[in-house]
């Protein structure tokens, strides 16, 4: 069983090629695919975490497509003062399909 642990928009994810990720806006190449940094590789019994052999591991994504995520509202109020202060929040996201580890 190979599976890494990628960095994926400020955030480590746990991939398996076949796994769908959804993660911050990221561009991709002119053919649609994406590659990721990898933080950690676990090739059976053998695992990967110095950043030596880490430089050599590429992990790569083909982009599924652009999406938004849920509305957050952010909501601040100040008692008996008459502050009130209301905004929303919708994060820009893409979904990636791992197509391998090598």
């Amino acid at each position: 069983m190979v599976y890494a642990v990628v960095r994926a928009g400020g955030r480590q994810e746990k991939v398996e090629v076949g796994t769908i990720v959804t993660m911050d806006r990221i561009k991709a190449n002119a053919e649609g695919n994406v590659e990721l940094a990898a933080v950690l590789l676990v090739d059976g019994d053998k695992i990967t975490s110095d950043a030596g052999s880490l430089a050599k591991v590429t992990v790569t994504a083909e982009v599924l497509g652009n999406l938004r995520g849920p509305k957050i509202v952010i909501q601040k109020f100040k008692n008996k003062t008459g502050y009130k202060k209301r905004q929303g929040h919708r994060q820009e996201l893409t979904r990636v399909k791992i197509t391998g580890i090598k």
